[in-house]
């Protein structure tokens, strides 16, 4: 029997010749991630461990994007563990506020991730890299810890389902609203522990903005990974972004998957999940009558160029409704100084909106646009959970920059055809 993609990428890390889903495994790690929540947990099991210094001080990355700018004395303290430890071990990757920007837009962007590499992040949507072809997936901090010190991990080898995707995404649908449909279809634990293998026709149609909203929210499907195919459009951004040699791979004709589930792009419309799920999804369509308190546009499912721009292209020359505030955050210093170029930045804020440094903060609710009971807040974010953005008793919904920004200057949920004059 073949390999699908992650179990090839698995099996040359592990110095095996093949692996088969359940298979457990000792893989080697290109490259283990931490913030400033889970470092701060990790640093003490990594000195129980008896470790003196990090395996590879050019593998091992921290980024302070949760609670950074520091919101309080405990956020403070977290990032000055983070800080020390960063310093201690001479990390050659160590983002501190200024040059931090939102851990998943990062990495890529700076060419520290790359095709065929395994990756582990203390933080769940480390997914996210598997836009670019890779095996990388989120940890606990004890993984974390241990995965710092001995540049490995034991991994369970994942069971797969095959995404073949056709068509074309009609105007106004981006990767969100594809990803939203699919969770939508197959529900939280859809792909439970399982890997999300893209494929097909469809997928050159999709940017690397939409691959990364993609793979990002796979685990809101319950699944340990997602993997797209490395082809004409992820190797021009690899030339762009990646300077270190990478391996891709493809999956052999007879790999075993679990499901093979057909998705026509052509016929998405425009998705928004209602709280308190992301599979409690609606189509623009069929949403009713929903007014807003807050809309956030950012995070590390929407916070990239492509989203901000979409969101610039609706606001321009209108404003947000009087009955409500918009938050806008773009996910790294490099997309905030290309929105200043462009004149978003400029649009985000005659249109009456806030913008940010980049943080998590908001997606969480950590800080910057916290909700009070009673709020209903339409976000780019990935996740809606009961008391996700403040309040158990506020709403979060979830949808594309398209429909975050024109609902934002209707005061409640709307598509952006329904704005006069858009194009």
């Amino acid at each position: 029997m073949g390999m699908t993609v992650t179990q090839k990428i698995l099996a040359a890390h592990a110095g095996l010749e093949s692996v088969a889903a359940g298979q457990l495994i000792e893989a080697k790690l290109d490259i283990v991630m931490g913030n400033d929540i889970t470092i701060a947990l990790a640093v003490p099991e990594f000195r129980k461990s008896g470790a003196e210094k990090v395996f590879d001080k050019e593998k091992v990355v921290v980024v302070l994007d949760h609670f950074a700018p520091n919101k309080d004395i405990k956020a403070a303290m977290n990032c000055k563990v983070c800080r020390d430890f960063a310093r201690e071990n001479q990390l050659t990757h160590f983002f501190d506020v200024g040059r931090m920007g939102i851990e998943h837009a990062l990495l890529p962007e700076q060419g520290i991730v790359a095709p065929g590499e395994v990756i582990i992040g203390g933080d769940s949507h480390t997914c996210t890299y598997g836009a670019i072809g890779a095996f990388s997936t989120g940890v606990g901090s004890t993984d974390l810890a241990m995965g710092m010190a001995t540049g490995e991990n034991w991994f369970k080898v994942p069971a797969a389902i095959k995404f073949v995707l056709t068509g074309k995404p009609g105007k106004w649908v981006c990767g969100k609203d594809v990803m939203l449909h699919i969770i939508g279809r197959i529900g939280v634990d859809g792909a439970l522990y399982r890997s999300m293998e893209f494929c097909g026709d469809g997928v050159a149609s999709l940017s690397m903005d939409d691959r990364f909203s993609i793979t990002n929210m796979a685990i809101e499907a319950g699944a340990k990974n997602a993997t797209f195919p490395v082809d004409d459009v992820c190797r021009a951004y690899l030339a762009e972004h990646c300077a270190k040699p990478w391996t891709s791979y493809e999956a052999d004709e007879d790999a075993d998957y679990e499901q093979v589930i057909e998705i026509d792009l052509s016929a998405i419309r425009p998705t928004v999940a209602f709280p308190h799920l992301p599979s409690n999804t609606r189509t623009i369509d069929e949403v009713g009558d929903v007014p807003l308190d807050q809309v956030f546009i950012g995070s590390c499912t929407n916070g990239r160029l492509e989203d901000m721009a979409m969101a610039a292209r609706i606001l321009k020359g209108r404003k947000v409704a009087d009955t409500l505030r918009v938050l806008v955050i773009p996910a790294t210093p490099t997309i905030y100084m290309q929105c200043m170029e462009l004149g978003y930045l400029r649009t985000f804020m005659e249109a009456g909106c806030a913008v940010s440094t980049p943080t998590c903060g908001a997606c969480l609710g950590g800080h910057m646009g916290i909700l009070a009971a009673g709020e209903k807040c339409l976000s780019t974010t990935n996740r809606n959970f009961v008391g996700r953005m403040g309040h158990v008793e506020s709403e979060v919904y979830l949808c594309s920059p398209a429909v975050a920004a024109a609902s934002a200057v209707a005061g409640r949920i709307v598509s952006p055809e329904s704005l006069e004059g858009v194009e």
